[in-house]
């Protein structure tokens, strides 16, 4: 068992998917990764509920300052497309998130994760057409992980299709009726954690 006083310094980027709202902050994705992941320590999830893109290269980069990080989990986009942001705004801000993470560590200590499918949860009709919605997301996973690609960072893809999951299992949504639930954040872990160990690898993964 790794000694926790030699893990890796993680900080957990994104918005209300990172920090988990509506459910136990043991229960979000990066507090249940950390536990299943010896190597990796949570210093700090700065996830947000509400941000976008823009918030996040405002307030969170500026505020991982100081924390000296080894890696770095992102997740943005979903309030992105609830905005009526372009694509091309969204692509622009996750190349400057990605070049200032890259500034800091390695790109194989960088690990991207898609934005969940919102539109099939209950709560998701008050964000207007949902087909709309929904091919929205899928579009701007797709930009995050191009541009992650061309940056040598690995993306973590199936999260759009577990969540869709939700439309028919209740159990895997919290009280809210729109964000996930610790059952549903387990599902994603079980997709992140593969890709997590490879990265940790003395070669990282190559």
């Amino acid at each position: 068992m790794t000694d926790r006083a030699a893990a890796l310094r993680y900080v957990a980027l994104g918005d209300s998917y990172t920090i988990g709202t509506s459910v136990r902050p043991p229960d979000s994705w990066p507090s249940q990764l950390v536990a299943q992941v010896s190597q990796l320590e949570l210093i700090a999830n700065l996830g947000v509920n509400g941000y976008a893109s823009d918030d996040l290269v405002r307030f969170e980069l500026p505020a991982m300052g100081d924390l000296r990080p080894d890696f770095v989990t992102l997740q943005i986009g979903g309030n992105d497309v609830v905005r009526g942001a372009s694509e091309a705004e969204y692509r622009a801000s996750a190349v400057r998130i990605l070049g200032d993470l890259l500034v800091r560590v390695p790109p194989e200590r960088i690990l991207a994760v898609a934005s969940p499918d919102y539109t099939v949860t209950p709560a998701g009709a008050w964000f207007g057409d949902r087909s709309r919605q929904s091919s929205a997301i899928a579009r701007f996973n797709e930009i995050l992980g191009a541009t992650t690609a061309d940056k040598g960072i690995a993306f973590v893809s199936e999260i759009f299709a577990i969540s869709r999951d939700a439309a028919a299992e209740r159990s895997m949504l919290a009280d809210d009726g729109l964000h996930p639930s610790g059952a549903q954040y387990a599902r994603w872990v079980d997709a992140i954690r593969p890709v997590v160990e490879r990265l940790l690898l003395p070669s990282g993964g190559r």
